[in-house]
């Protein structure tokens, strides 16, 4: 090979090198640049969530279903004194039970006479009295409370008056004995379920906080 062909062969070379070096050097990016729009995603994660003012009032809808008269009637007690909880009626309705079903069980209503309405405290009263009469004692352990369900709610807009109706179940052992010691009734060790419906009424916005039994049923 002769000496000039060699020499543009060099020559060649050297000028494919000098063009991608251009290229290189063309392409790269130094200093600022302007953002770009990017069509990728935000860095956000999770579902968009939208902000819902003036749901329901799940201490009412734990309770009663939603627009029902029960539900109607609790949304009204709670305008008449906002502090009035359902949950919380609830929790002393059922300390209020054992109170007073085992004072009447044990045939001594002092320490839940005022928890009781007139008419109720007469009733009771009255039975304790025939058992007196009779000769027979009761003595009852209370055990606890399985259920307590609100049934019903009443509210009065004239005079503010709220009437709230409770299914109980209870359980406790019973057992009724007559003048001699002897077992007429119940069990030592049985444990009696007991089922009680009662009503409680209250007015509203009162300065007096407690609720009183006005009817019972089974």
């Amino acid at each position: 090979m002769n000496s000039p062909l060699i020499q543009l062969l060099v020559l060649a070379g050297i000028a494919v090198f000098l063009i991608l070096r251009l290229k290189n050097v063309l392409g790269t990016r130094d200093g600022f640049e302007p953002p770009r729009s990017s069509s990728l995603p935000s860095s956000r994660k999770g579902p968009d969530l939208e902000v819902i003012e003036g749901g329901p009032d799940l201490d009412i809808t734990d309770h009663a279903e939603e627009g029902s008269d029960t539900a109607v009637a609790l949304t009204k007690m709670k305008a008449a004194e906002p502090s009035f909880g359902v949950s919380d009626f609830l929790g002393g309705a059922k300390g209020a039970y054992e109170m007073i079903l085992m004072g009447f069980e044990n045939g001594d209503l002092s320490q839940v006479k005022d928890f009781l309405s007139e008419e109720v405290f007469e009733a009771f009263e009255g039975v304790i009295k025939a058992r007196e009469e009779q000769g027979l004692t009761v003595d009852a352990d209370f055990v606890g409370v399985r259920e307590t369900t609100l049934q019903n709610a009443n509210f009065d807009e004239n005079d503010s008056e709220a009437e709230l109706t409770v299914r109980f179940i209870g359980e406790l052992t019973y057992v009724v004995r007559n003048a001699d010691g002897e077992i007429v009734e119940g069990s030592e060790t049985q444990v009696k379920r007991q089922k009680d419906t009662w009503t409680f009424a209250r007015s509203m916005g009162a300065d007096d906080p407690n609720w009183q039994l006005v009817a019972t049923s089974e």
